[in-house]
């Protein structure tokens, strides 16, 4: 989840969106940039559409999740994936023995919100129909657009992390395979995003709310056949016609566990090369038996990572409120219990065996940080760990194509953990 300022301060971040909004968007590559921040924020505005709502008894209240128009990509350029999707359909019926022609609808954010309050979560999500059967309409979460700014920071510090010892180009090559853990489920924007990416990685999500599981897969667009049973099997036996068209290949990459992520980590044998996680509930809560070093959770969870290269990465958001937010800001306040955090994952992933750091850089924008714990170095200094950083940085963003720069994220206010 993301914190822009506690709600006292929430016409400050008003003012944040309008100083960004005077950039000219036609320069814009990345269609998740903050410049469209305003375009999902909302603030009860008419065009606003509720298209789920529950009731959640995991703690995170009601979960809505909310609509609005999004004016990227331009409708000139729809075609383009609706020529896409005849011909994924054509690859699928070789014979011809039926044709499609599909038209899209639109595109829409979606924002997952817990009590009506907190934005848990946003994706960008594309509506389309077969006109040959004008009520399959179908929804498609846009895998390569990362709408939080946490997020690009917590792939850009996760993956520049590993790749200091680690060869990310032959997985996304689909030479190798990766295992990538994500806690925290939320719409699904951060493992799709990495699917999407990386051809190579198989990744594991754990979601302790079934509620949350509903959204993402009924109204934010996330592939349903990722979804697991209880005995560790997909809920759908095969993928349905409309996710073969749609993931190709992507949706048997993700497997989507309703778990407390407790009970999955200390029973799971995997080992994986990559843990996100991003896990507050309704009240804006970071669980404490995810970060208590006496925990099991945390006493497994350096088990689970490679001994060489694993890297976990944890979204963190300010304990103390902010008297003001600039652009030029580099670092996030930390109080008593960010630092309590961060020492103790540095404790429990990486100083038991004397390898690997532990460092947070904060987030622009928002009021985050990401904490990063990787064994990717042994007997480093800070000088030749930031070297490495800013140069896997540049590598990781080029390789996996990304729409917006991974150094900017990775060296914005860098500190390393005491």
């Amino acid at each position: 989840m993301m914190v822009i300022l506690k709600r006292s301060r929430l016409s400050l971040a008003s003012s944040h969106l309008r100083r960004l909004i005077t950039t000219n968007p036609r320069r814009i590559v990345d269609e998740g940039d903050w410049f469209y921040a305003s375009e999902w924020w909302g603030n009860g505005d008419s065009d606003e559409n509720t298209v789920f709502r529950s009731v959640s008894d995991k703690g995170n209240g009601v979960v809505s999740v909310v609509a609005s128009h999004s004016s990227r990509p331009y409708e000139r350029n729809w075609h383009k994936t609706e020529t896409w999707l005849s011909q994924r359909y054509a690859e699928l019926h070789p014979r011809g023995e039926q044709k499609a022609s599909f038209k899209i609808l639109g595109y829409q954010w979606r924002t997952l919100r817990f009590n009506d309050d907190t934005r848990q979560s946003t994706v960008k999500v594309m509506a389309a129909y077969n006109q040959q059967d004008p009520g399959s309409i179908f929804l498609r979460q846009e895998p390569h657009c990362l709408a939080v700014p946490y997020l690009k920071s917590m792939v850009s510090a996760g993956l520049a992390s590993l790749s200091c010892n680690y060869d990310l180009e032959s997985v996304v090559n689909g030479k190798n395979n990766m295992k990538i853990l994500c806690i925290g489920h939320g719409g699904g924007s951060l493992p799709l995003f990495l699917a999407y990416k990386i051809p190579g990685a198989t990744i594991h999500i754990v979601e302790i709310d079934p509620v949350v599981i509903s959204a993402s897969t009924q109204a934010m667009g996330f592939p349903s056949y990722s979804t697991m049973n209880q005995s560790g099997a997909r809920t759908h036996s095969k993928p349905t016609l409309t996710d073969e068209i749609l993931w190709k290949g992507t949706h048997e990459r993700l497997l989507l566990f309703h778990s407390d992520a407790e009970h999955f980590i200390t029973n799971t044998t995997n080992i994986y090369d990559v843990i996100f996680i991003d896990a507050y509930d309704g009240d804006d809560i970071f669980p404490h038996k995810l970060w208590d070093p006496d925990s099991v959770f945390l006493k497994t969870l350096g088990e689970r990572l490679h001994p060489k290269h694993g890297t976990c990465v944890v979204n963190l958001h300010s304990d103390v409120d902010m008297v003001e937010v600039s652009e030029s800001e580099s670092v996030i306040p930390k109080g008593k219990y960010v630092s309590q955090v961060c020492k103790a994952y540095k404790k429990m992933v990486v100083d038991g065996d004397g390898v690997g750091v532990a460092f947070t850089v904060h987030v622009p924008w928002v009021c985050n940080a990401s904490l990063v714990v990787t064994k990717s170095f042994k007997d480093c200094t800070r000088d030749v760990v930031l070297n490495s950083l800013v140069s896997k940085s540049l590598v990781v963003e080029n390789v996996l194509d990304l729409p917006f720069s991974c150094l900017q994220y990775v060296k914005r206010g860098l500190i390393f953990v005491e």
